[in-house]
């Protein structure tokens, strides 16, 4: 490989640091706002953390907050669940074409929107009350993809003859998954767990075709929509800084976790 010239990395440099800069200051300028004394979210007045303690005063942000939080453990959970089973159902199999790998992959690939609109023609279909258990239902369909390939991407170097080894020495196949299996692809399930947690908290278009009317199945993505109709307020921003150090916090473990699972 040839050794870039100086200029040519300096260039390099100049690039990605443009790149970051366009991606982040955006964000970091969110998040000094969201601690502006003022009421005008552009001009800063002072250090206050007000806006943050009006959130607390909020009954519907608390409400959407509950609604999410909700949603994303529930979906989470049956997510990791069958998701974690289909991985291990699929290379367990070892031989599949590529028919069955689009199906277990096409929630990632396709846009969100049309995903939506085919969820609630779905659930329309089969005269659905729309309600926190439809944005429940769509989250599984969603997250579940997404927990399955970071099993599988574990799975990839799991040794199949321990598994062999355990059955040939009389243990029941759910003693083998718990003492055998589970162990060594825990990291994987629970940073697919903390993806899926992260994804369903941020998630939008698929919970606004999917909910119900009325404050009942509102999540905070919607919350946040609903209210910056009427203006850009540094509430809004504090909002908005507390949803992103939620993700960025489970990402961030999901990462950790997930280290050195591939390869």
């Amino acid at each position: 490989m040839t050794e870039r010239s100086p200029a040519t990395r300096r260039t390099l440099w100049l690039v990605l640091t443009l790149v970051f800069a366009f991606l982040y200051i955006p964000i970091a300028v969110l998040v000094a706002l969201s601690f502006n004394q003022g009421g005008l979210p552009t001009v800063w007045s002072g250090f206050s953390l007000k806006w943050y303690a009006s959130l607390a005063g909020n009954a519907a942000i608390l409400s959407a907050a509950l609604n999410t939080l909700i949603v994303a453990l529930v979906s989470t959970a049956i997510a990791t669940l069958l998701g974690t089973l289909l991985a291990i159902g699929v290379e367990m199999r070892r031989q599949y074409g590529s028919g069955l790998e689009a199906l277990i992959f096409a929630p990632m690939i396709i846009p969100d929107i049309v995903l939506a609109v085919a969820l609630l023609s779905f659930f329309s279909m089969l005269d659905f009350t729309l309600g926190l258990h439809t944005i429940i239902l769509a989250h599984v369909v969603f997250n579940l993809a997404f927990v399955c390939s970071v099993v599988r991407a574990r799975l990839k170097s799991f040794d199949w003859s321990i598994v062999e080894a355990s059955a040939d020495l009389g243990a029941s196949a759910l003693t083998t998954f718990r003492r055998v299996t589970l162990p060594v692809i825990l990291p994987a399930v629970v940073a697919g767990a903390l993806l899926a947690f992260t994804l369903s908290v941020d998630e939008f278009i698929i919970a606004f075709f999917t909910a119900g009317a009325g404050r009942a199945s509102t999540t905070l993505p919607m919350q946040i929509y609903s209210m910056i109709r009427f203006g850009i307020t540094p509430e809004i921003n504090a909002l908005a800084t507390i949803v992103m150090a939620v993700s960025i916090t489970a990402l961030t473990l999901s990462q950790r976790l997930n280290r050195g699972v591939i390869g």
